[in-house]
């Protein structure tokens, strides 16, 4: 069986796919200790956000109400391009998914920035390998106490060149 898999921008206001992120944020958190925002946060914040999704199915149209589609990855941002959740399900992870969807929010923004916890390597040398740089260090930035860094997506000048290489899924 071949798999599809469809991106679709979920605008501000609407719920949908979110009971999809929520459960794909606890699988991280609950495997990788990462994503740790309270259900009311997440929520509220997902409404407000434009969601970029990638959606996986088999193309089969079987009659339930998922069109039998799951959601692989998801990057809720908000218009300013500051990317409040990015989280791509493991078994996708090295596909380039994670590097579409920023290049997604950056290209619809102009511009992307982010926080990442100080103890989550994997997301710094992700952001960086995308040409983010850290503006600067938080101190007791999430509710745990963990510090944060600020990253920004670099050189303005460069940053539309940087967003259609990624988008061509360039490196």
């Amino acid at each position: 069986m071949s798999v599809t898999v469809d991106e679709q921008v979920v605008p501000p206001g609407s719920d949908e796919h979110l009971e999809a992120a929520w459960a794909l944020k606890e699988h991280i958190r609950e495997h990788e200790g990462l994503l740790k925002q309270r259900r009311g946060f997440f929520a509220n914040a997902y409404r407000r956000a434009t969601v970029h999704c990638f959606l996986a199915g088999d193309g089969s149209n079987d009659g339930d109400d998922d069109g039998g589609d799951d959601l692989i990855g998801f990057a809720a941002a908000r218009s300013d391009g500051y990317i409040l959740f990015l989280a791509v399900a493991p078994e996708y992870r090295g596909e380039n998914f994670g590097e579409r969807l920023v290049a997604s929010v950056a290209s619809e923004a102009g511009k992307a920035s982010c926080h990442a916890r100080k103890t989550n390597e994997n997301a710094i040398g992700f952001y960086r390998n995308l040409g983010f740089t850290v503006e600067r260090e938080i101190d007791d930035y999430y509710e745990d106490g963990t510090g944060a860094y600020y990253l920004r997506l670099g050189d303005h000048d460069r940053i539309r060149d940087r967003i259609s290489e990624l988008l061509r899924g360039g490196r």
